[in-house]
């Protein structure tokens, strides 16, 4: 059985776009890595936010759409984003949240790492969990100092209905295996876990499913190596009785789209050829970029879309 390799981006919801820019790059301090567009919906960014190489597994990016309804807090959606910070770091990030009038929740452990929970602008949960070393290149022109910095995407929660279908699923499809339990939350790892490669799961049984909205995820994608091992798993995903779309080739990657059994969206991604294939390492996210399709439609997607500045650096703390 081939297994995912762990969380090689998660996608979000939000409304403004500049807002959005603002908190994650400026105050959260990540590097936006490709300013680019939905290529389902052109008219509308897709802003992705990663470490200063925008390496898989540490990207978290954005669909912001201005009029998005409230969502529904349920069954069948990720519910939370963890993303990985360095160990002795919350304290830092809690005066930093603090000071920007971010809505903080109360810190706590989960399976042995402190975790701060927070909500973005827009609603999204997310969590900074600190974690021991794992791959991240810290991003020299980060406000935020290099041994304080997010270090990429720690893991994601689910609630789900029903907890046996998903956790089956996680296993035949994807090759996760039990990893805990830990006050009603039910660990599943891949690839020996630790920082982004696992996912978290609690049971709801009385709760209606779920509904998008902003400050939504909108979708989990896998780490896949290459096509041949996507299209193995594309196999194994429909062997389960699932239903996946055909490969799609996003140009900085090639996705395919599957719903697991209790209704949360997932992808598998695969790792190259990256944001660097057409643009300059060095200046990552500093134009709008579009893939080779859309660019003959350049001039109408930049009159749809609203200007954006990248956040000013402050002084470091």
């Amino acid at each position: 059985m081939d297994r995912v390799r762990g969380i090689h981006h998660i996608t979000a919801m939000a409304t403004d776009a500049q807002r959005n820019l603002d908190f994650y790059a400026g105050v959260l301090g990540m590097r936006l890595v490709k300013r680019s567009v939905n290529q389902d919906d052109p008219g509308t960014y897709h802003l992705f936010y990663a470490d200063a190489e925008g390496r898989p597994g540490t990207d978290l990016t954005f669909f912001p759409w201005e009029n998005l309804a409230a969502p529904r807090k349920g069954t069948g959606l990720t519910v939370e984003v963890q993303l990985a910070v360095p160990e002795g770091s919350l304290a830092f990030w809690e005066e930093r949240l603090r000071r920007y009038g971010v809505r903080l929740g109360s810190p706590e452990t989960r399976f042995g790492e402190p975790a701060l929970p927070f909500q973005d602008p827009d609603g999204l949960e997310v969590a900074l969990v600190e974690t021991g070393p794992r791959p991240f290149t810290p991003w020299e022109h980060s406000e935020i100092p290099e041994n304080r910095q997010v270090m990429g995407l720690h893991g994601a929660r689910l609630w789900e209905r029903t907890l046996y279908p998903t956790a089956e699923f996680l296993h035949q499809a994807l090759g996760f295996e039990p990893a805990g339990q830990e006050n009603g939350w039910s660990r599943f790892a891949v690839a020996g876990g630790g920082s982004g490669k696992f996912v978290d799961i609690k049971e709801y049984p009385n709760l209606p499913p779920g509904r998008w909205g902003r400050g939504s995820v909108h979708h989990i994608a896998w780490r896949v190596d290459d096509s041949d091992h996507q299209l193995q798993l594309r196999k194994q995903i429909t062997t389960t009785g699932m239903r996946a779309t055909p490969q799609i080739d996003r140009f900085w990657f090639k996705s395919v789209y599957f719903n697991e059994p209790g209704g949360a969206l997932f992808e598998l991604a695969t790792d190259g050829p990256g944001f660097a294939v057409d643009e300059d390492p060095a200046h990552l996210g500093e134009r709008l970029v579009l893939p080779p399709w859309l660019e003959p439609q350049r001039a109408q997607i930049e009159a749809r879309l609203p200007q954006l500045q990248l956040p000013t650096p402050a002084v470091r703390e």
